[in-house]
């Protein structure tokens, strides 16, 4: 006997209520579980991309070069804390001797934390992970990747120029990778579907120095270093 399919409705409409309720519940209590362990982690840079890249690729080699420069700086350097590139920028943070963090997520295939980070937070819902990673930071620094890395580059960018955040520094690193999309953002702005002005929320830059001087400029013209007095709040780790 021929067995039969499964056959899955993607018009079901609402679910129960109950079922809308709970989920409410878990996405509440995944921001609380994050703003609880990310609150005393410091000023912050993320560093996004992809997973897939080995240790012998050169964008890899680049942000691990980027942990180590921006753990000199003093900022924690903050990752979606899988592998490829994430791990590399958490491992020259690590091996700096500066702070790193990770903010995971589960997948369907296991993505495990990478060794490098000091502490890690595992999230269910890719939005929820995405705003841990912005919330912190102070700079944005996209190295090349796929889907989830445009993702979370364009959903920066938005935040940015709807003035919904601050106007950080975003630095596209590899201009053999991004020149095509930075030719395609010229067309948007042709078209006038962005504004001129929004062409500056971007530094395309192949150098380390470049990328890391753009947001030391930033940082230094807008925010001074202070000594923040750590409080104890309701058993939190600090």
């Amino acid at each position: 006997m021929a067995k039969q399919s499964k056959i899955i409705s993607f018009e079901q409409g609402p679910k129960s209520r109950f079922h809308e309720l709970k989920f409410a519940w878990s996405v509440f209590f995944q921001f609380i579980k994050g703003f609880r362990q990310l609150h005393f982690v410091g000023p912050c840079i993320t560093v996004f991309g992809s997973a897939r890249f080995t240790e012998e690729h050169e964008y890899y080699i680049a942000a691990r070069a980027f942990g180590n420069r921006i753990a000199k700086l003093g900022f924690t350097t903050m990752t979606g804390g899988g592998p490829g590139t994430m791990e590399a920028a958490n491992r020259g943070a690590f091996e700096q001797g500066g702070k790193s963090i990770g903010c995971n997520i589960k997948l369907p295939f296991e993505q495990k934390p990478n060794p490098y980070v000091q502490k890690t937070i595992t999230f269910n819902y890719f939005f929820t992970r995405k705003v841990l990673l912005v919330k912190y930071s102070y700079a944005f620094i996209i190295m090349p990747g796929g889907f989830g890395t445009m993702d979370e580059l364009f959903e920066t960018l938005t935040l940015i120029q709807t003035k919904t955040i601050h106007d950080f520094p975003v630095v596209l690193y590899g201009k053999k990778y991004y020149q095509p999309l930075m030719d395609y953002i010229h067309i948007m702005e042709r078209e006038k579907t962005i504004s001129p002005e929004d062409l500056k929320l971007l530094l395309l830059t192949d150098d380390i120095d470049e990328a890391i001087q753009h947001i030391t400029t930033y940082v230094d013209k807008n925010y001074k270093t202070i000594v923040a007095r750590k409080k104890w709040w309701l058993f939190e780790k600090v």
